[in-house]
């Protein structure tokens, strides 16, 4: 969900010159911009590495929910597929700007009750260790689908009507996906003071006309 409304934004957005999406199975979708590599396996890129330079952004957007999982698992998801992947990248293009999709009440100490936070807590601080130009850090909170979008949580499609009403009560708890998406091409263009964007981070700079 989070990976298809990034990808809208950044086939829209007039700053993106071009996009090169990672997936498992063909997209089906098709734009000028657009470039695709169908590749099954997330925990070695090495194949495909030739095609992975000259980028001067990676977005993310892979995980899982930790609902029934036990925390091996969750970490190898979480943890080890991020680093592996963020590995590469910054090898091949150090001067790249790295965003993470994490969430909302992720615990940078890692040592919190929490252990999906802790996970993402420890996948937020070590990537910030790799030498990438910058490493952002999103951690939205509840989101709104952008219009058109396909791939949707199942879940979403009872709950997405509610988003109005949570916005109104908790205007620092929600974002729209397309407010998500303009935060992480805003920070890569112009840069940010924190390397950990809360929703009202999210929001502020997602909405922000830079002339």
């Amino acid at each position: 969900m989070v990976g298809e409304g990034v990808l809208l934004e950044c086939l829209e957005n007039p700053d993106v010159e071009s996009v090169l999406i990672i997936n498992r199975r063909p997209l089906g979708m098709s734009h000028p911009k657009l470039r695709e590599i169908v590749h099954k396996d997330f925990y070695d890129i090495s194949p495909i590495e030739s095609q992975l330079k000259g980028y001067n952004a990676c977005y993310f957007c892979l995980g899982v929910s930790s609902v029934g999982m036990k925390e091996p698992e969750y970490r190898r998801i979480t943890y080890d597929l991020t680093m592996h992947v963020a590995g590469v990248m910054s090898r091949l293009n150090p001067d790249m700007t790295f965003c993470y999709v994490s969430g909302a009440s992720t615990d940078s100490t890692e040592k919190g009750s929490l252990m999906w936070a802790r996970v993402k807590g420890k996948t937020e601080n070590d990537l910030r260790k790799l030498p990438f130009d910058q490493v952002f850090a999103i951690r939205p909170g509840f989101m709104k689908a952008t219009e058109g979008q396909k791939n949707l949580l199942s879940l979403y499609k009872y709950i997405g009507w509610m988003y109005p009403i949570a916005k109104a009560i908790f205007p620092n708890g929600v974002s729209t996906l397309t407010q998500v998406a303009r935060a992480m091409i805003n920070v890569t263009k112009y840069g940010y003071d924190k390397n950990i964007l809360e929703v009202k981070d999210i929001n502020l700079v997602g909405d922000r006309q830079y002339v």
